[in-house]
């Protein structure tokens, strides 16, 4: 991905479809899965409170268009502060677009007109925008009116909270992929004794994993416990 290189971004291999727990947001990633593709929606608007699983699926986006040969970048504004808005200079070449933590946009007056010339070049170019953030584009703290009302234009999803069974399913269906056994008594004790967002969750598996392959144990309630510092 020559664009995503330039930016110094990458995709991390486990943000898939694949390993997405869906729970009740289908509607959400069928639409998904066919703007990844090229197909469906132009513009889609994606928001949910911190740890739902914005940054998996843009991701996971990214992932699809890569493999059938769609240039596709996500680009977070998690360091805007950091960050030029000429980097949205030319991105309207590529097939796929995903834009993450656009809410930090609010309140930087170059960023938005940038934004609002960039997805009205995205449109005239027929390519494909995913826009991600905390609320919905209403709530965004924009002043650019005309960049509410774009933003506005597309399909609006609410990523929906798993509840605990889901989280519990999701837990088994990462360390699954990751080839690490997890025995539920185990998951239980993480989304009762750990930090309950997904994203929080997913980082203490990949530290267990880590753990039980130094420490050549397999996963128990002590382990971890000494393992996650709980």
């Amino acid at each position: 991905m020559t664009e995503q290189l330039t930016l110094g971004i990458d995709l991390h291999e486990d943000t898939t479809f694949s390993n997405y727990y869906i729970g009740e947001n289908a509607q959400l990633v069928t639409a998904l899965q066919e703007i990844a593709r090229g197909r469906g929606e132009q513009f889609i608007y994606l928001w949910g409170r911190e740890g739902v699983g914005k940054t998996h699926l843009l991701q996971a986006c990214c992932h699809v268009a890569d493999k059938l040969k769609l240039s596709p970048v996500y680009l977070p504004f998690k360091n805007i502060a950091d960050l030029s808005p000429d980097v949205l200079d030319g991105l309207e070449s590529l097939h796929l677009v995903c834009i993450d933590d656009v809410d930090l946009m609010g309140g930087r007056p170059a960023w938005e007109e940038a934004f609002f010339h960039f997805y009205n070049r995205m449109r005239e170019e027929n390519k494909r925008l995913i826009v991600a953030g905390s609320v919905p584009p209403q709530e965004l703290g924009l002043a650019l009116k005309d960049l509410v009302s774009r933003l506005a234009w597309g399909m609006t999803f609410q990523a929906q909270e798993l509840s605990d069974e889901e989280k519990l399913q999701a837990i088994m269906l990462r360390a699954k992929a990751r080839g690490l056994p997890v025995p539920m008594n185990v998951a239980k004790f993480l989304l009762n004794r750990w930090h309950r967002d997904m994203n929080s969750l997913f980082e203490a598996l990949s530290t267990l994993d880590h753990a039980s392959l130094v420490a050549k144990r397999r996963l128990t309630i002590p382990f971890v416990k000494e393992a996650l510092g709980v």
